[in-house]
């Protein structure tokens, strides 16, 4: 009897040491492989709610063993989350720390001179959702700019792709550059900040060429094909897997005059709007402080898709579904007011738009894809810090 519970809890230890094995640790986490790098540093942290050191903010771990934090930059959503898209952060200072907050989502979107002034390194920990007009990246590329022209290495603290199991969706256009769109990549690329940044120096993407100096700390017991659960909501309308899953193909909407739920418990996870009253599932967007502000169809009954369980029956995505979009756009009553000019910013392209106008399936959208995903791939394999 002995013998059967020894080798149960043989079995247990194993089970529990193979699992804890397989699970990625975040860069942050790695203290070991980076305190001694920042030690006796003036620094600037680029952080908001996900930059943890296991259960603790970033910034209140380093100040709690030592390190001296000048200034910290937040970007869109703010230094703790609590910002919806879109709202306008201002400057100010920490509540709980008393350290200055530079915006990096207000007037100015990339740090100036004097915002940089006594800094001697910047360190930047985000968690990125994969997904290319998710704004995370281009406050990364205007951080890696600002640091080149002013001479400040830069630290990034890797994090998993939640995202990083395909490739997929249009490369952006240079004509359609914006904020939710500043590099050419495809709008699902694969690859964790960490790459990225090493691409964007590596195809001399910043302004005039310039090059950051970079130090990147890998994520630990990582490869691309890993499921990645997010203990931190990365933003305050992905509350959950399901909605970071289903984000790159219900992003597209947000151009057009159709709700994917924002406004309601279940952000990016419904899709509906009022006229759609052939369809059986209804939601009613109504405003949510820090979430959404007014949301599409504030306070009316929309009718649409429940994806609510898309992950649990279906598991993850393995491509963008453009079907969404596309038969929404077939039974819309008003074609010519379907489309805003902020889809051809998302999509990064016309070429999406005009597509669907056209009639163009699925399978064929996908097709004109696939040399300039090709292109991309080749590129992307040389600046690879994990497997695929």
């Amino acid at each position: 009897m002995l013998g059967k519970k020894l080798q149960f809890l043989f079995l247990i230890l194993l089970i529990a040491m193979f699992s804890q094995a397989q699970s990625p640790i975040p860069a942050a986490n790695q203290t070991e492989k980076y305190f001694y790098q920042i030690r006796g540093k003036q620094l600037g942290i680029i952080a908001n709610q996900s930059s943890r050191i296991k259960n603790t903010h970033i910034v209140d771990s380093l100040l709690n063993a030592g390190f001296k934090i000048q200034k910290v930059f937040a970007p869109e959503h703010g230094f703790r989350g609590q910002a919806e898209a879109g709202a306008h952060i201002s400057n100010g200072l920490d509540s709980k720390t008393g350290i200055p907050i530079i915006s990096l989502y207000g007037s100015s979107k990339k740090p100036s001179k004097e915002s940089l002034e006594g800094i001697e390194l910047m360190i930047f920990d985000i968690q990125d959702v994969g997904v290319r007009f998710y704004t995370y990246i281009s406050t990364l590329t205007y951080i890696m700019e600002a640091c080149a022209e002013n001479n400040i290495p830069l630290l990034i603290l890797d994090r998993p792709n939640p995202n990083a199991n395909y490739i997929d969706g249009p490369v952006l256009e240079k004509e359609f550059q914006s904020f939710v769109g500043l590099l050419p990549i495809p709008v699902v690329h694969a690859m964790t900040l960490g790459e990225l940044a090493l691409m964007i120096n590596g195809e001399g993407w910043l302004k005039n060429q310039a090059q950051c100096e970079l130090s990147i700390i890998p994520v630990k017991d990582y490869n691309h094909q890993m499921p990645y659960h997010l203990p931190i909501s990365p933003s305050p309308n992905l509350p959950n897997d399901n909605s970071i899953a289903l984000y790159p193909s219900l992003c597209f909407f947000e151009g057009t005059p159709i709700s994917i739920g924002r406004g309601t418990d279940y952000p990016f996870q419904l899709i509906g709007y009022p006229e759609a009253k052939e369809k059986s599932f209804s939601f009613k967007p109504q405003s949510v402080e820090g979430k959404s502000a007014h949301p599409k169809f504030e306070n009316q009954l929309c009718y649409g898709l429940d994806l609510r369980e898309f992950s649990t029956k279906y598991g993850r995505p393995n491509k963008l579904n453009l079907q969404y979009i596309i038969d929404f756009y077939s039974s819309y009553p008003d074609k010519a007011k379907f489309f805003t000019n902020f889809f051809n910013l998302l999509a990064g392209t016309d070429k999406l738009q005009e597509q669907i106008k056209t009639g163009k399936t699925e399978v064929e959208i996908r097709k004109s894809w696939e040399s300039e995903l090709n292109t991309f791939k080749a590129k992307r394999k040389k600046y690879l810090l994990y497997t695929d």
